[in-house]
């Protein structure tokens, strides 16, 4: 299997604690609750929205649409990418022949 680089393309990363203190320092800006926003979104219970709030996963993209909406801004306001940080979000395509390639990310999780 002898593979020859392409070429690397720059993807953004999203980061997960910064995205959820910026949701959580949002929610707090609009006056909302995290108890409003359970109820918003039709949740039985908070568990969802405080993993967002403390990074440990993301709301899905049906919950995000609604949350920037509820919060009045954009998905893209919402979401923190970590580009600043060499190495993070790296692509490299390699290819074995033409119509062939294999993806491989270099994304690093801290």
């Amino acid at each position: 299997m002898n593979m020859r680089a392409v070429g690397v393309i720059r993807v953004p990363v999203i980061d997960l604690r910064a995205t959820g203190q910026n949701i959580k320092s949002m929610r707090e800006a609009a006056g909302i609750s995290v108890r409003d926003l359970q109820m918003i979104l039709g949740f039985t219970n908070p568990q969802a929205i405080y993993k967002w709030q403390n990074g440990e996963s993301l709301p899905s993209v049906d919950n995000l649409v609604i949350v920037a909406a509820v919060l009045g801004v954009t998905v893209d306001e919402l979401l923190v990418t970590d580009e600043d940080t060499p190495g993070n979000g790296e692509v490299s395509l390699k290819h074995r022949k033409k119509e062939n390639y294999i993806i491989s990310s270099k994304t690093n999780y801290n």
